[in-house]
């Protein structure tokens, strides 16, 4: 089995993952600014911050803990809601 190292990796194959990764870090942080400036402005803010949070989740970890909690809060509303109705 062959290892290959990032050392013996093609200078441009390191190039394009960097810049992979720093569109979806700008396009993440983009869509999550959009999403908390639609919490004072018009449209779908509950929408647009997990989406953000989602994109940048595949980069950082606090984005992964920030989603966790949103998911976690939304399914507790979900739950009181439903248990209310009843």
């Amino acid at each position: 089995m062959m290892d290959v190292s990032k050392e013996k990796r093609h200078p441009l194959i390191s190039t394009l993952q960097q810049a992979k990764r720093l569109v979806k870090i700008v396009v993440g942080f983009t869509i999550l600014l959009i999403g908390l400036a639609m919490v004072i402005l018009p449209g779908p803010a509950t929408v647009a911050i997990p989406v953000g949070l989602a994109i940048l989740a595949t980069e950082f970890v606090w984005a992964r803990k920030l989603l966790k909690r949103f998911k976690d809060g939304a399914s507790n509303l979900k739950n009181s809601i439903l248990n209310n109705k009843r």
